[in-house]
């Protein structure tokens, strides 16, 4: 059996948020959210998290997650301490112990199945990641022999100068035979210089203790500051990058495009420069984004067309081309086909196949029949101060410049909209639409202020 413990108890001070530390943003997940996840295909019968600063805050962030057990660790006095408070609700549990970092969030799935396997094959009493680093600074040093069995664990500030040396050095992530370890845990003491309870200082309790050294060190990468969590930051982006162009998906500038672990893409799909995919967006083969596009929790089709263009909840279907400078609102829905020109924007909408909003418009709340063409300018005037309305264009109609069609309105099909017209009435199938003033020309117009003696401008009192 296994269970999972994720310490999640710190406050983040160096962060300077007042948002607790695991709960800090990482390509669209939290932190504490990005260690669950590592371990899923563990498939562990017991997740604790052990929580203090802010703990309901924490607890209501992952309320969406089940089987989730939470443990209260206060006052936080080191992570010696926070893995006592799992001694009664693991009283009984007969297994492995894997001990997590909630504000470690880099680490490979892949990597922490190794160490479960190493750990159950060596029959070892604690098994310990570690990581050979160019500046250990910071971290406790891990001293071993040849064959990988643990001797001891120093914390960096307890160092002395030659221990320093040693870059052998420990990841805070452990695998223990629970049994083992919770018969030392009540032994723990604060001598040191941090006056905490340490749980490295359980290996020297342990026998056998072994450690499995990664290959890649910024897997075991800690966040203490907003400088770290962008390095962080910065190796996720390029692992996310690295895989989906090993799928098919070219980047022109990839270092100027930003994903999240949520975002799908098709084969054949370019990526021009400062582009960005939060969420669950997906994008078919053949797409081409950018530059400068923002896409959130999106769906598009094959063969798209986006260029400077945001879509957000929205789904755009296949052969449609968006921008530039367009906006796809959520609740928008496009089908087949359908052309979203220069400074439109698209809110709540169904448009079917073929339609073309080319230029400078708003449609919203409203459903577009196939093949309507609509007007530079026009908007649907979708808000009477208390409530939205909705607007029905029927298939075939067309819309002329800067008409306004004030909803709740409904036109049939084959309609024509003279242009500048406001139309606040039904219109039926095949009809011609105007509304607007009677245009009224003057002749021989001076305009006021004339000079007296040019003639006097007409009255038109």
């Amino acid at each position: 059996m296994l269970a999972v413990a994720v310490l999640a108890a710190g406050k983040g001070t160096r962060m300077r948020s007042d948002l607790p530390k695991v709960l800090q943003p990482l390509a669209g997940a939290t932190l504490v959210e990005r260690v669950l996840a590592s371990c899923d295909q563990l498939k562990p019968e017991r997740r604790l998290l052990v929580v203090g600063h802010q703990a309901e805050r924490v607890e209501q962030s992952l309320s969406h997650l089940g089987g989730l057990e939470f443990v209260l660790q206060q006052p936080q006095n080191g992570t010696g301490h926070a893995v006592q408070q799992l001694l009664e609700p693991l009283a009984g549990f007969e297994g492995d112990l894997l001990v997590l970092n909630g504000d470690v969030p880099l680490l490979r799935p892949e990597t922490l199945e190794r160490l479960l396997s190493q750990h159950r094959s060596t029959g070892a009493a604690v098994t310990l990641l570690t990581a050979r680093l160019d500046d250990p600074s910071g971290y406790g040093r891990v001293f071993a022999n040849a064959q990988g069995d643990v001797s001891g664990i120093v914390e960096h500030r307890d160092c002395s100068d030659e221990q320093r040396r040693n870059n052998l050095t420990n990841a805070g992530i452990y695998c223990f035979n629970w049994a083992k370890l919770a018969t030392v845990l009540p032994q723990l003491t604060t001598d040191n210089d941090q006056g905490e309870l340490y749980l490295t200082d359980t290996v020297a309790m342990l026998n056998p203790a072994m450690h499995l050294e990664v290959a890649d060190a910024d897997e075991i990468n800690g966040i203490n500051d907003r400088l770290q969590l962008s390095q962080c930051e910065a190796v996720l982006q390029e692992r996310l990058r690295r895989h989906w162009m090993a799928e098919g998906v070219s980047f022109i500038d990839p270092a100027s495009c930003t994903l999240s672990e949520g975002s799908r893409f098709g084969r054949d799909v370019v990526i021009e420069p400062q582009c960005h995919f939060r969420g669950a967006t997906s994008v078919g083969d053949g797409c081409r984004i950018g530059p400068g596009c923002l896409l959130e929790n999106a769906s598009l089709g094959n063969n798209v067309q986006a260029l400077y263009a945001v879509i957000r909840e929205a789904s755009v279907a296949e052969g449609c081309s968006i921008g530039p400078f367009a906006q796809i609102r959520p609740g928008a829905e496009l089908d087949e086909g359908c052309h979203i020109g220069n400074f439109v924007e698209v809110k709540n909408s169904h448009l079917a196949a073929g339609v073309k909003v080319n230029h400078l418009s708003y449609i919203g709340d409203a459903d577009l029949g196939a093949k309507v063409n609509v007007g530079a300018g026009t908007i649907t005037a979708n808000y009477d101060g208390v409530k939205k309305h909705r607007t029905v264009v029927g298939a075939g109609s067309k819309t002329g410049a800067n008409s306004v069609l004030v909803a709740p309105i409904t036109l049939g099909e084959n309609v024509t909209v003279g242009a500048g017209s406001t139309l606040t009435k039904d219109v039926p199938s095949g009809a011609l639409a105007l509304a607007r003033a009677k245009q009224l020309v003057k002749e021989h117009w001076a305009g006021p202020g004339a000079e007296a003696g040019a003639g006097a401008g007409p009255d038109l009192s």
